[in-house]
């Protein structure tokens, strides 16, 4: 009877457990053709991710009904449902679509030196964020002043209605997952070469002018978003999220 009970169980738990395997595909270019290498193919429910091969194609493990976000620098975004057929049927071959840039006239306005050091050191433009880069690495970081740093994560805390307390309480789950992109080293070599944010807004689920608030609310500049690759906003946000957690927890207590 013992035995019977423990087969029915089995029976009815693993249908609910999805089964996890390899999925080959392909990537070209629609317009060439071609296939196409370094394609970023990130699984958003595994927070795992790959790159094509120089023919095109890619292996990456994935369940049924996983979201696959698929990217590349100068091509339209897209977003794979896996289905039952395409883990049956192995051979996925997707297209991706070239997009078209057009590039406005942009006027720098030079800063003119007089000659006199004493009216050009007043009008020298003094860059306030604090940076440092790694001997060995072409990656400049900026780190935040620890006293407002803390205090701005701290009265995000205090203050449900801050910006940030709205973001970080609601998105658990998204954020939780950074940590697991930060520990994948394939994702992170990816993510320290892109500039476009795209990656971050699909997996945090907010759009471009609410991702740019939340770094701002972490105390960082706009310098910083400027010119940051995605590994570095990924840590910036990753950092601030566990400040709050710990700020949080503190606060419960």
């Amino acid at each position: 009877m013992k035995n019977i009970l423990k087969f029915i169980l089995l029976l009815c738990v693993t249908p609910l457990v999805a089964q996890e395997t390899e999925l080959h595909g392909h990537i070209y270019s629609v317009q060439h053709n071609k296939p196409m290498p370094n394609v970023h193919i990130l699984n958003l429910n595994k927070v795992k991710g790959t790159t094509t091969n120089d023919k095109g194609d890619f292996v990456i493990n994935v369940a049924v009904n996983d979201t696959l976000y698929i990217s590349f620098l100068g091509y339209k975004s897209t977003k794979v449902l896996v289905t039952n057929d395409m883990v049956k049927y192995q051979g996925l071959k997707i297209g991706m679509t070239e997009l078209a840039y057009a590039l406005e006239e942009v006027v720098v306005t030079p800063y003119k030196l007089t000659g006199y050091l004493d009216i050009d050191a007043k009008n020298a433009p003094i860059n306030n964020n604090t940076r440092y880069s790694i001997s060995g690495l072409e990656i400049g970081y900026e780190s935040r002043a620890s006293a407002s740093a803390v205090g701005r994560v701290l009265n995000s805390v205090m203050n449900p209605a801050d910006l940030l307390y709205r973001s970080f309480s609601n998105k658990g789950k998204e954020l939780r997952k950074l940590r697991s992109m930060r520990k994948d080293n394939e994702l992170s070599d990816a993510l320290s070469t892109r500039y476009d944010r795209e990656t971050l807004l699909e997996l945090l689920k907010v759009d471009r002018a609410e991702l740019e608030e939340i770094i701002r609310s972490c105390n960082y500049s706009n310098d910083f978003i400027m010119t940051a690759n995605d590994l570095q906003v990924l840590e910036a946000i990753s950092q601030c999220y566990e400040e709050y957690r710990v700020l949080h927890k503190s606060k419960e207590k």
